[in-house]
């Protein structure tokens, strides 16, 4: 089946709509579903196995859109509601189907809080404390957990194939040097882009402008902005945005779907939403 990495969730904490705002970017996504963006999260898939990057309180949905039929193994990147909220939604998938508690790679800051927020989940999912720098082989692709800057332990996670290589950073603020260094030259970087203008949190986010020059100053051949918040200082739309960005033709908008195949090289058929 090859591999690819789709995202699920391109959104940050509030989603977007959110239920509480009417703002600009908020109506467009009411008008229109595809402008709706859900908490973030990612799926790599590599042969026959699947493997989610974190776990967002809208799980469930987003697995029912992609008609997603089983679950190998999760990474969290980070313990914040927004990515690790939808973990119990494989309550019912272990005990109904699967049979097997499923590995889940967690910060080692965060085992102690998984076992607080979820002690029924004991025979569901086995913590396993990631490491930073270490490689997870999964199939004919390489999972290695990056240093973030979130203010709490926090990875990104380095996707590589034979032909490809992918960072998914969907929260940092900027990235440490010793990432940086791992990350030069990649095909493509996801990152944190929750601002659409002036940024509110410096040391845990960044905004649009701040990682547009982030996929720069690494020499990113493509820059794809995720953990959109839109609601934040001034509301923008899609529309607003991908006029924005017209200029900037390695400069790209996630949206909820969108998926990257690992085993094509540099050459993705990027388009704009």
């Amino acid at each position: 089946m090859g591999s690819s990495f789709k995202i699920l969730g391109s959104g940050a904490g509030p989603g977007v709509p959110s239920f509480f705002c009417d703002c600009s970017g908020c109506r467009e996504a009411r008008a229109n579903s595809r402008y709706c963006r859900t908490r973030s999260g990612a799926l790599l898939r590599s042969g026959n196995a699947n493997y989610l990057i974190d776990t967002s309180p809208d799980l469930r949905a987003q697995l029912v859109r992609e008609n997603l039929e089983g679950i190998d193994g999760i990474f969290l990147t980070h313990w914040h509601f927004d990515h690790f909220g939808g973990l119990g939604e494989m309550e019912y998938y272990v005990k109904l189907d699967r049979k097997e508690p499923i590995p889940l790679y967690l910060p080692p800051s965060a085992v102690d809080s998984f076992h607080a927020a979820f002690p029924y989940l004991h025979d569901v999912l086995v913590p396993q404390p990631w490491e930073f720098g270490k490689t997870y082989k999964r199939g004919d692709v390489g999972i290695t957990a990056l240093p973030a800057n979130h203010g709490i332990e926090t990875a990104g996670f380095l996707i590589e194939s034979d032909v490809s290589r992918l960072a998914y950073f969907p929260d940092t603020s900027g990235l440490p040097d010793v990432t940086k260094r791992q990350v030069e030259a990649i095909d493509c970087l996801i990152c944190d882009a929750t601002f659409s203008d002036s940024n509110w949190f410096p040391d845990s986010h960044m905004s649009i402008a701040e990682a547009i020059e982030l996929g720069k100053s690494i020499g990113a051949k493509n820059t794809v902005l995720t953990h959109l918040a839109i609601h934040y200082g001034n509301p923008v739309t899609v529309e607003e945005l991908n006029g924005r960005l017209s200029d900037l033709p390695n400069v790209f908008l996630a949206h909820d779907g969108m998926q990257f195949n690992l085993l094509r090289g540099a050459d993705e058929d990027f388009t704009r939403k």
